[in-house]
């Protein structure tokens, strides 16, 4: 496993993103479609979102801003949102959106109900309701309570639950800039800065997985950047969009008065393989296990038998005490359609036997751990 990859040095985070626009528009380099940036958080991978978007602005003699190129969504673009908690009665509780925003662009006109639903029902349970008028948003959950059906109205739903439905709404309008509707013209690329820390680990897989069947199209490409913290999110991007797109993946540093560098992952293809492992790692420190765990699990073992030349996995973990009945968990656990949109955490006896693989496994081979994934601050 090669860890040769190639460094670039920046002097500040503006030369990075005129250096990604350049890629993104062939410039210099052969054109990509997307750009994938993983960064911890503090290293300027924000700053650098917003390097990109003024980039893009056209000004007037006056040096105001007149107009972007930029669809931006980050955790800014979820301060757009707020909510009216109706004190004085508190019974209609709103979702209310900016209607200032060039994110919102034309919105009354675009009817985004049904394609905000097709992607919000793959989340969860509740029905929304658009006011155009108003800009606002309404939810409601039904449920059966003494063989009736019922629905309670006007509800204020959860951080995460919110997360979701912003996320929906971003895709939709992604839709719509992917469709060359006239009110998104103005997008030439779309920038996405890590808006999942609402989410818990499941809900993110799923929005990686739907992100990447959105924004890769063969007749209608966009020009995409994103960037996270989160490696198990990068991983899932990187699976995803494979060799499905042109693409570059990056790590960004900040190496402080020395400024920034870039260092290329397309070049170190076990990197998401460790990534992965990692991320296992710390989901079995915490002890929140899903069955869907295994799946990924077994995805590692299929990777490193690859690697090692093996044509079954059960190679890998061949001399291991108990080695019969990891080999029957492997087989049983992941060849089940375990769906991270319902996950289903597992029983404490089989959350051990995860445990005894996971740690068998590490202890026969000798992975190396980037220092990239050494911070307790993700």
């Amino acid at each position: 496993m090669s860890n040769t990859t190639k460094i670039r040095s920046f002097e500040n985070l503006s030369e990075i993103g005129k250096d990604f626009r350049k890629t993104l528009m062939g410039d210099a380099t052969k054109e990509k479609n997307i750009i994938l940036l993983f960064a911890h958080n503090g290293s300027g991978k924000t700053r650098l979102s917003m390097e990109f978007k003024q980039q893009g602005k056209a000004l007037d003699e006056e040096g105001n801003a007149i107009g972007g190129d930029t669809l931006y969504f980050n955790a800014f673009t979820e301060d757009l949102f707020s909510w009216d908690n109706d004190l004085d009665n508190d019974t209609n509780r709103r979702l209310k959106f900016n209607a200032d925003s060039a994110f919102f662009d034309g919105l009354k006109e675009l009817n985004l109900d049904e394609k905000i639903e097709l992607f919000f029902q793959n989340y969860i349970d509740l029905d929304f309701k658009i006011d155009y008028d108003n800009y606002e948003v309404s939810f409601s959950r039904k449920f059966i309570e003494n063989n009736t059906n019922r629905t309670v109205e006007n509800i204020k739903i959860s951080r995460g639950e919110e997360t979701l439905f912003i996320w929906s709404f971003f895709m939709a309008i992604c839709q719509l800039v992917i469709d060359k509707d006239p009110a998104y013209s103005w997008v030439k690329y779309i920038y996405i800065d890590d808006p999942i820390s609402s989410l818990d680990e499941n809900n993110a897989i799923a929005i990686a997985c739907d992100l990447c069947k959105l924004l890769i199209n063969e007749k209608k490409q966009v020009k995409v950047v994103i960037s996270t913290h989160h490696s198990l999110f990068f991983n899932v991007l990187s699976n995803e969009i494979g060799r499905k797109t042109k693409n570059k993946r990056y790590f960004l540093h900040n190496r402080g008065d020395s400024g920034y560098a870039l260092q290329e992952t397309n070049d170190t293809p076990f990197f998401h393989h460790i990534a992965t492992i990692n991320e296992l790692k710390k989901v079995a420190e915490s002890n929140t296990i899903y069955t869907y765990h295994f799946n990924i699990l077994r995805s590692i073992l299929e990777k490193t038998a690859t690697f090692f030349g093996y044509d079954k996995i059960d190679k890998c973990i061949t001399g291991l005490e108990d080695e019969i009945l990891f080999e029957r968990a492997l087989n049983l656990f992941s060849h089940g359609k375990y769906s991270v949109y319902e996950p289903v955490e597992m029983t404490n006896d089989n959350k051990e036997l995860f445990k005894r693989i996971l740690q068998s496994f590490l202890g026969k081979y000798e992975f190396s751990f980037p220092e990239i994934f050494n911070s307790d601050n993700e």
